[in-house]
């Protein structure tokens, strides 16, 4: 059975070069039946909080990334980790380093000097056996020193590194706490891990791994390192290109789902597809498809397909999603009801135009508010002494009407409009201002039906005591 793992280290927030390793490990589970395992790599103990553990499962659930094992914490495994050591230095494929930082320091700067590889020297690779008075010394992973290792990747073919430019790398520090390129192999192994799918920042740790591997008797798994997501300057991915956490774009009023499209997109690709429901990108999913070269993180291609998203998402859907907004831009209290019904359609008059759902939320404002604030050049062209009969006109039609549909609404408006032999627009958007405060809105009687008779009288009232 294919057993993948998506292995955060909780020093940050969830980001999206993560959240694609995470959803094309997921991607690559769910279409071969598979297991998909979370697992948290919290061993650098002075930069991982529980905070930030907490923030990268709410990603993970807002991406609906959902996990079968998990999520397994690497500090509480040390002993399991300790008990591997113990095994690789009585068997003589580890052994004790008492070197001290300094002696590490000066020794790889007289390298440099002199022209020569800064790795470790070897120095108690046989000699450092006995006990010093330093203490007990950390522990090095002996490395072959000739020959080559292969890494067959997924995504990138046949990659091969020499062992003499491998380091002695150090699995467990002098204070006992084991290191990332040990402890991913024994985590990889206990969790019997068949492909491991991560970013090719890890590719050059993959060499010393598969070492490790070899040294431990286990079965190496199958890599794929995917290439790393840059910046529109080609430069590698950072804050100053805007975003990177995951949660940033929910709190931009991104749909999950949109997000999920848009990162699957960075590395792979399904034809000339560009939108992809989830269950399509289940079935079609594998690394025959996936991109060799890095790419290019592009947000206004992200914003159309948001757009794209909000569009074709049911309007009783996005009910849910965009309650949240309306609560954070003042059009509603936090627990304040509103018809669901009612604002559903309202939301299906607006979401072809809304590209996020910050933008639905403020356009449904003089839906649901009690008054709205006018755009003064709109106000000053539309609501003046050429209007003001005319909304007084229709002010007291509109007001004898018992069925306040778009359908009724139309005709008194047709009625007004021939009677004084103008155009619809002449009322249109003097009652457009009245009701939206500007000059774009949905067709004004959908916009009427919506805010309905009590509403639309009051605004027109005000709108006639406005121009005076």
């Amino acid at each position: 059975m294919v057993r993948v793992r998506f292995a955060p280290s909780p020093t940050g927030h969830l980001h999206i070069g993560g959240a694609r390793t995470a959803l094309f490990n997921w991607l690559y589970a769910r279409n071969n039946g598979g297991k998909f395992i979370l697992r948290i790599e919290d061993t650098d103990t002075t930069r991982s909080t529980d905070e930030y553990i907490e923030a990268i499962i709410e990603g993970m659930k807002w991406l609906n990334l959902d996990w079968d094992e998990g999520p397994f914490r690497q500090t509480d495994r040390f002993d399991i980790y300790r008990s591997y050591i113990d095994r690789l230095v009585d068997e003589g494929k580890a052994y004790r380093c008492y070197c001290t930082a300094e002696e590490l320091e000066q020794r790889r700067h007289e390298a440099l000097e002199q022209g020569r590889s800064p790795k470790y020297d070897g120095r108690c690779r046989e000699s450092g056996q006995e006990a010093r008075s330093k203490g007990q010394g950390a522990v090095r992973f002996r490395m072959p020193q000739e020959g080559q290792v292969i890494v067959n990747d997924m995504i990138k073919g046949s990659v091969a590194f020499d062992n003499n430019q491998l380091d002695d790398l150090i699995i467990m520090r002098s204070d006992g706490t084991p290191t990332y390129n040990f402890v991913v192999v024994v985590d990889d192994v206990d969790m019997k891990i068949t492909h491991v799918i991560r970013g090719d920042d890890h590719l050059n740790n993959t060499p010393k791994q598969i070492h490790i591997y070899k040294a431990l008797g286990y079965e190496i798994p199958e890599f794929a390192h995917l290439p790393m997501i840059l910046g529109s300057d080609k430069a590698r991915l950072s804050k100053r290109h805007g975003a990177t956490s995951v949660m940033a774009y929910k709190d931009m009023g991104y749909l999950s789902d949109a997000l999920v499209n848009y990162l699957v997109r960075l590395g792979w690709a399904y034809g000339d597809q560009e939108i992809f429901a989830r269950e399509e990108l289940v079935k079609c999913f594998s690394f025959e498809n996936a991109g060799k070269s890095s790419a290019i993180l592009n947000p206004e291609k992200l914003l159309w397909l948001n757009s794209q998203y909000i569009m074709k998402t049911p309007a009783e859907e996005l009910v849910e999603f965009v309650k949240p907004f309306l609560v954070i831009e003042g059009i509603i209290s936090e627990g304040q009801d509103l018809d669901r019904i009612w604002l559903g359609k309202a939301i299906t008059t607006l979401q072809e135009r809304a590209k996020t759902l910050v933008e639905l939320a403020k356009s449904l404002r003089y839906y649901i508010a009690e008054d709205i604030e006018y755009d003064e050049k709109a106000k000053a062209k539309f609501l003046n002494e050429k209007s003001r009969d005319l909304l007084v006109e229709l002010q007291n039609s509109l007001a004898t009407l018992s069925d306040f549909s778009h359908t009724e609404t139309e005709k008194v408006f047709k009625a007004i409009t021939e009677k004084h032999n103008i155009k619809l627009g002449n009322l249109a958007q003097p009652v457009r201002v009245a009701m939206t405060g500007g000059t774009e809105s949905p067709g004004i009687f959908e916009v009427l039906e919506i805010v309905g008779k009590e509403k639309t009288i009051k605004r027109l009232e005000k709108a006639i005591e406005a121009i005076g």
